[in-house]
């Protein structure tokens, strides 16, 4: 393996990590999030129709019933394309639904099935605070227990990583527009667990080799946690590579409910394996080297 040194190139990670945070962030801000009805409320209405379909096609089978929406607002999907997804901006009632069937049957009569998911303004709000709760408190409790396993200094570096990975997904889903619904938080949550676990590992390491070790200078900081760094660099790769196997089998062949999860599963775990090596040590070397300039600083003043 071509070793190289990652601590000292550290600003160069800092900068790349800054202009992806830099254009997710006007991502965000110029397109925001295509938020599910998990999220907002409105009706998703999911037809399976088995046959080709123009979208143009469904959207008058809506208007008919007085439930209008543009060809935008519907996607095809299912194994080949024969499943029309439909989002509605507003809840539909029993009557509605029940003329929405016999209308979806008269134009299509090779249609078997359809689900009806409507989420009111109330619960589209709670859901969304129960969502942003969920992040925060496991940041906090991943944080605390950093904190008192390691330090301070290690438990802030891991959590800045978990938020740069967490808005790395963000970032993408929004970019390509891909609807955020429940499953997308579940995935964050597990890629916030598996990245804080392969942290660990390395902050482990780097703790193991401080014992004993003296410490001087940056230059002993930096040589150090670059060869923590490359002992547990073969498992973190393995690791990782392992688990996209799994994600990449699921995202191909797990079907369509979950393939937005897989994707954002596959977007975090490399993220996560980025910033674990290249981002969480790295800042945790910058604020231990401000306490190191420090402590020469107040040696120097006593003698």
């Amino acid at each position: 393996m071509i070793r190289f040194a990652i601590i000292e190139r550290r600003k160069w990670f800092f900068l790349l990590s800054g202009t992806i945070t830099l254009a997710g962030l006007i991502v965000i801000l110029l397109f925001g999030l295509n938020l599910g009805t998990d999220f907002k409320p409105g009706t998703r209405v999911q037809i399976q129709l088995n046959q080709a379909f123009q979208p143009s096609t469904v959207s008058q089978v809506f208007q008919s019933v007085n439930l209008p929406v543009g060809p935008s607002g519907i996607t095809a999907g299912g194994k080949d394309n024969e499943m029309a997804i439909v989002m509605l901006g507003e809840t539909v009632d029993s009557q509605q639904q029940d003329a929405l069937q016999t209308a979806i049957k008269k134009a299509f009569p090779h249609a078997v099935g359809t689900e009806v998911d409507t989420v009111s303004p109330v619960i589209a709000q709670e859901q969304s605070q129960t969502a942003v709760w969920a992040v925060l408190l496991a940041s906090l409790g991943i944080m605390i227990y950093v904190a008192l396993r390691f330090e301070f200094r290690f438990a802030v570096a891991g959590i800045v990583a978990l938020m740069h990975d967490a808005f790395i997904v963000i970032s993408v889903f929004a970019l390509l527009r891909i609807e955020v619904d429940l499953p997308f938080i579940a995935a964050v949550l597990t890629i916030v667990g598996y990245s804080i676990n392969d942290t660990i590992v390395i902050f482990d390491r780097i703790r193991e080799n401080l014992k004993g070790a003296k410490v001087n200078s940056l230059a002993d900081l930096e040589h150090l946690v670059n060869h923590s760094l490359w002992q547990t660099m073969a498992r973190s790769i393995n690791t990782v590579l392992t688990v996209l196997f799994a994600a990449i089998t699921l995202y191909f062949f797990g079907g369509d409910p979950i393939h937005n999860f897989c994707f954002a599963l596959l977007v975090g775990l490399i993220s996560g394996a980025y910033s674990s090596i290249f981002i969480a040590s790295p800042i945790w070397v910058a604020w231990r080297a401000r306490s190191l300039h420090k402590g020469a600083k107040r040696s120097d003043a006593t003698a």
